[in-house]
Order: C-alpha cells, then structure tokens, then sequence
C-alpha cells in the first residue's frame, strides 16, 4: 500500500489533534486510532480495509513494527524542502503555522499555477513548491527580476555627467541597453 502524502491529508493530518507535534507523539506511543487515521487520510477506506481486516488476524506487533515508520516518513513527507535558490540565512521573520502554509500552497497550486482544486488536493506539498518555484523561474526569465535592475549610473559615469553639463543620474548604460533589448524584441533600432 502506497502512502500518499497528499496535500489534503496535510491538512486533515495537521488538524487531528492540533498540530503536527502532537499527532507525532500519538503515532509514536502507536495509538492505533491515530494510526489507523492517519493510513485510512492517505490511502482512503477502500484500500484500507483489507489491511485492517488482514491486521485485526495477525498479531500487532508485527504490523507496529510496519506501520509506525511507515507513519513518521509520511509526516516527514508533508514539510517542503526549502528551493535551492532560496537564501538559506536564517529569517526574522514570524513562523508561518502550518495550516496557513498549506493554504497558501492550496492558492499557488489553484490560483498562481492554475490547477484543478482537485489536482491540488492529490498533490504533494513538495510537488506544489517545486512546481511554483519553476513558475518563479520561468516568470522571471520572461519579466526578469529584481536583482536584475542595474543600480544605475556609476560614479565615473556621474563624474563625466557633470562635467558634461548632464544631469548627473542620467545612466546612458542604461539608455543604451534599452536600446539594444528594443531592437531584440521589435527587430528594428531605435
């Protein structure tokens, strides 16, 4: 059996009883409520049920020694590596709960990439993050990027505006790639 860490068992997981650390703790004293929820969020009651009705024959042990990992890799499976390209400095920023990451993943997914909302619940978190990152990506090799704006004239250049009687933030770098990325794109000069 296939344990899915979808995106919607995210949220029902996350939400069973109130937030991941306590769902870990409860899978690792192997509460078999919380196991048999946490199979049945990822896998659905159909594929379950000869598993439950092959486990209730057979002693727990066994199946504990099977489903408890099998249950933290799935846990460990919702949280979305960080994107290579992401400053990997430590963030002053607030900690997002997890539950509004989720949604926020659910609105990249259905708004940003423009998927189904049922192709965004059966996706992964990670599979959602990767796909918004190349989105990214290709959104900034079309439009570019903010760390691809040029910071403006330099100080020789400055200098020489002055001494010019030009107003000395005239960047004629600048002009003159615009000039050029005007003749890329409608073939013709300026």
């Amino acid at each position: 059996m296939f344990l899915r860490p979808s995106l919607r068992a995210a949220i029902h997981l996350e939400r069973l009883h109130g937030g991941f650390p306590a769902l870990l703790r409860k899978i690792e004293e192997f509460d078999t409520l919380t196991i048999w929820r946490v199979i049945t969020a990822v896998a659905g009651m159909t594929a379950t049920e000869p598993l439950f009705a092959y486990v209730a024959k057979h002693p727990l042990k066994d199946f504990q020694r099977a489903a408890q990992g099998a249950c933290f890799e799935l846990v460990a499976a919702f949280f979305p590596e960080t994107p290579e390209t992401t400053d990997k400095q430590p963030s002053t920023t607030k900690a997002t709960p997890w539950a509004d990451l989720f949604k926020e993943l659910y609105g990249f997914a259905t708004g940003w990439l423009g998927w189904t909302p049922e192709t965004a619940w059966n996706a992964t978190p990670q599979e959602i993050t990767d796909a918004i990152t190349a989105h990214f990506a290709m959104l900034k090799a079309i439009h570019g990027g903010a760390e691809d704006t040029d910071t403006g004239p330099s100080e020789e250049q400055r200098k020489q505006n002055t001494d010019m009687g030009l107003d000395p933030d005239f960047d004629r770098a600048g002009l003159s790639a615009l000039k050029e990325l005007s003749t890329l794109r409608e073939g013709m000069t300026v």
